[in-house]
Formats: structure tokens, sequence, C-alpha cells
């Protein structure tokens, strides 16, 4: 009985893979989405969701995902990791594991776009064309923009780590736990960055962590930030400022990291008004500066900066010519923060809009308002909720249950280290998590044309 069930089951799955192989070598699809972090595996899987409810559904492998990577990887835990919270094994899984076999899964990169011509070439010179695109291809880490950084990472003695990459996010913490005296130096670079609290969060974590093991009065901890503020959210901005003051953290703004050099342990950075200054360290965490991926900046779908031009409601491509073109995500010119919470409340636009799109020919009334959310450690056990939309205008979830977000707390806590990554993987990737709404998908207004 047992041998039969193992027979039936292997034949089912032999079945499905030879179906999802098949729809994988197609040359043309409804639907194409670039990119399988967490903006492209969401958004595919809600798109396939909303025609299915609509009692519309696609056939299998109408939507196809263009991502060569072996990993999917939940990049919100690495300051979990390097904070000793989480083993970083924990952050990745087969990307192949993720992709279900409705969707087409294509183990390609896409090395040009042609929207002209609806279609894209991928880095086999492969062409695949589409009714309608998705980009979600995130942003390009750009490590080696800081001389010295690479080969400071890769030296265990050098004292420099990075929270920004599976492959460092362990060192951050080996770094972190065995500094005993000295300078610790955490920067944050100008420009564009993933979640722009994360910086400081494994700083903080730094700090009480050296405070609850007797270090605190041996380890002077400074914030070396290219931004003029804290934080560019005023009302938190403020609250970090007054705790950076608080706990003696050094404040240095405006302050740009331009060079490593690992050997002397030594720091360079570019100020305001052009000039240098050197400082030794002997711990360094380092965010590397961040930028749209080149595929996407030498496309004509790119505005000046490099970004997937969308209009920052409906996530449509701006040039009417390009109307079958979305974005979201990390690689959007939507003027938010780039965090997985914004994308909780972006694919249900975009979603919508395309779904209304390709079903009446019309744009749907749903709108993002630029919701985004930074859920900020500031220390084991304390968490303060930064929740804001375009503008920088809070929207906080809790503040009528629990009071003002600002103030960090326990409850918060908890559901960054715990709730939020469960969701992350049981939900989120399979459409199935809005974010401020949890499992409710959101309801919008019907189209306004």
């Amino acid at each position: 009985m047992f041998a039969a069930r193992t027979s039936l089951t292997r034949s089912v799955a032999n079945g499905v893979r030879r179906v999802s192989t098949a729809a994988a070598e197609k040359d043309k699809y409804k639907v194409v989405v670039v990119g399988a972090g967490s903006g492209g595996l969401t958004v595919a899987n809600q798109i396939y969701n909303r025609f299915k409810n609509a009692g519309k559904a696609l056939n299998e492998g109408d939507i196809a995902i263009l991502d060569a990577a072996e990993y999917h990887y939940y990049q919100p835990g690495w300051t979990l990791v390097g904070a000793g919270l989480l083993p970083k094994s924990d952050t990745r899984r087969p990307l192949r594991s993720l992709i279900p076999p409705h969707l087409a899964h294509i183990p390609e990169n896409v090395q040009s776009f042609s929207p002209s011509s609806s279609s894209v070439t991928t880095t086999s010179g492969r062409t695949i064309s589409y009714e309608n695109l998705v980009v979600a291809t995130g942003l390009k880490i750009n490590w080696d923009n800081i001389p010295g950084l690479t080969k400071a990472l890769g030296d265990s003695s050098s004292g420099v780590s990075s929270i920004y990459s599976y492959d460092t996010a362990d060192k951050v913490w080996n770094d972190i736990d065995a500094l005993r005296s000295g300078k610790a130096i955490f920067t944050q670079p100008a420009g564009i960055v993933k979640c722009a609290g994360a910086p400081q969060k494994i700083m903080w974590m730094a700090w009480d962590r050296y405070n609850r093991t007797g270090r605190g009065n041996l380890i002077n901890i400074d914030f070396y930030t290219g931004t003029p503020a804290m934080f560019a959210v005023k009302k938190y901005g403020d609250v970090l400022e007054k705790l950076r003051v608080e706990r003696g953290v050094g404040g240095y703004f405006q302050h740009n990291l331009i060079s490593v050099d690992s050997a002397n342990h030594r720091a360079t950075f570019k100020k305001a008004d052009g000039s240098t200054v050197d400082v030794d360290y002997t711990l360094l965490h380092v965010v590397p500066p961040q930028g749209p991926p080149d595929v996407v900046k030498n496309s004509p779908l790119a505005d000046e900066a490099g970004w997937v031009a969308v209009d920052q409601g409906t996530l449509r491509h701006v040039k009417p010519e390009y109307g079958n073109v979305w974005a979201l995500g990390d690689c959007s010119s939507l003027p938010t923060s780039k965090t997985a919470a914004a994308v909780t409340a972006e694919a249900p636009v975009l979603t919508e809009n395309l779904f209304s799109v390709v079903d009446t020919g019309k744009i749907s009334g749903a709108r993002y308002d630029g919701y985004t959310s930074c859920p900020l450690l500031t220390g084991y056990g304390q968490l303060l909720l930064a929740e804001f939309k375009y503008g920088g205008e809070p929207k906080e979830t809790f503040a009528s249950i629990l009071g003002d977000q600002a103030t960090p707390r326990k409850l918060f806590y908890y559901l960054k280290k715990d709730l939020f990554p469960a969701a992350y993987w049981n939900l989120m990737l399979k459409g199935n998590w809005f974010g401020a709404k949890g499992i409710f998908r959101p309801t919008f207004p019907p189209s306004p044309q």
C-alpha cells in the first residue's frame, strides 16, 4: 500500500514538473514578472488569485516569473541574524520551492527590456513576449563603490561587517559579540537604501548588548550618517535623536563613508562641505550605497534617476505607450521608503489595476498612498514601529489601541521577531498577506473613468 501511494505521489509530481517545464518554454505569456524577490512572488500570486476569484481564472503557465537566483532571502531577518537572534540559514529557502505549479518559472535574468515590442530578452538571448509586464527586480547593492570595503568584509579580523548581505550577516554578530572595548562605528550612506531604519537598528541592538553584559562603559558607539537627521520622518526622527543623546551615542550627520582601510582600522568620511575626515575604529558596521539595477537604469523604462517610472498612485508606467508595464518594490520610482512592508500595500493596488485594465480596459479606483513601515529595533525586547505614507505623514495601525507608536514597546518587538517572519513565508509570498490589513484583501472603489 505504501509503495503504491509513493508511486502515485511520484507520478503526480512528475506530471506537475512536466507541465511546469513546458509552461516555462513558451515564447509569450499573459503576464511576465521580472524578479522573484518579495515583490515579484507576492504580486505574481496576487494577480493569479485575483483573476481566479473573479471567476476568470488564468491557465496554468499564463504568468511567468523570470529569476535565475537559486535562493530567496527574507532580508528583514538579517538584522535579527546580526543581533544573534536568528541563524542565517532560517532567512533563505530554495526559490523553486516557493513558486507554485500554476506559475511558470524561467530560471534566467533579463538582459534588456523592449517595451515598444512588449518583450524582454534574457541573458541567454531568448526573447519572451508579454501582454503585461511587472518589473520587480529590486535594487543593486554597490559594494565596490567604497574602496577597501569588499576586501574588509572578506577578512575575519578586519572588524568590518554588514547586515546587508546573507554572506556577511553572521559576521555582524560575531564582531559585535567579540568586542570587549574600543570604538564601534555604524554607518548609513547618503541617498536611497533598503529600509532606511536598518542602519541604526543593528546599532541599538549592539548598544543594548554591551550594556547588558557590562561593556557599556568600555565601548564608545558613534553613528556616522550621510543624511541630515536620525530618521527622515520628523516624528520618529525626534524620538530617535533624543534616544541617541540619552544613550551617549555620538552623532555625525552628513558624513558619508567613502573608503575603508582595514589594515589600519581606519574609515574615511566625506562631509557636506566636501572635506574628508579619517576615523579610527575597532568595529565598523557598513551600510553600502545602493541604486537601481543596471538592466533597469539602462532601459527605456527608467526615469532620470534610473528607477522604473511609474505613477505613484496606480503603479502603472507613466508613459502611455508603455501602459502594459507596471512596477513595485525597490526598483520603482515610488517616492516612499523601500521596505517589504511597502510591498504589502503596493501589490494589491497594482494587482487591482492590472486586472481592471485587462478586464475592462480601464484603470480601477485603487490608489497607493505611499504606506510603508519600519519596525525599528531599539534594543532587546523593545521596538519603535514607524508607519507612514507619502510626505512622511504617520499612518499608524495600532495607535488607537496602544497609543503613540513612537514609544518603543515589547509587543512590537515580538511582531518583528516572530510574527512578521511567519507571515512572510506562510502568507505574503503566497499572495495572502496585506500588511496592515492582515489576511484581508483591501477593497477598492470602481474605476473613476
